[in-house]
């Protein structure tokens, strides 16, 4: 890729695993030629460093064009009742996947979905931006913290009847 351009990491070299612990299937889509795909989506500077951007399997697919989660997450952040955030791509008719967002307010805060639309308009291509934001108490985290996007996602997918596609 271009120099500043997103792209899945790839690596090769001895450090390498060899495979997954009784995983064929798992190895076989990770490791191709010697080259293992790490699913993490980079890109790199003019001075030959590389920035983990987002995840390759949580990447939105909207009208054709590569949304990454992160990136509509870092603009919700900006907006100072915004307390979390999680952007997911939910299924639609004529983009194939439009992005949603999940937003827990800071407390007292009484910013509404269609300020916080107009925020991210202002901020983000069209294609970007948010068509629907859901408010919630709280948003779904591990043990230690990490929010859980993937229970989002099926709890969508679930509620949409749609069938989960990727990983």
């Amino acid at each position: 890729m271009p120099v500043g351009e997103s792209g899945e990491l790839i690596i090769k070299g001895p450090q390498v695993m060899k495979g997954y612990l009784n995983m064929p299937e798992e190895t076989a889509t990770a490791l191709k030629d010697g080259w293992l795909h790490t699913g993490d989506v980079a890109k790199m500077d003019e001075d030959g460093y590389f920035y983990i951007v987002d995840r390759k399997k949580d990447m939105i697919l909207a009208s054709g064009y590569n949304v990454y989660p992160r990136e509509v997450e870092e603009v919700l952040f900006e907006h100072p009742d915004v307390a979390e955030a999680v952007a997911i791509g939910v299924p639609d008719e004529y983009r194939g996947e439009t992005v949603k967002a999940f937003v827990v307010k800071r407390s007292s805060a009484q910013t509404t979905e269609e300020e916080i639309l107009v925020f991210c308009k202002e901020r983000l291509a069209a294609y970007k931006t948010p068509k629907a934001i859901e408010f919630r108490e709280d948003l779904p985290k591990s043990a230690v913290g990490k929010l859980l996007r993937r229970v989002l996602v099926d709890e969508e997918r679930t509620n949409s009847g749609a069938t989960p596609q990727g990983g």
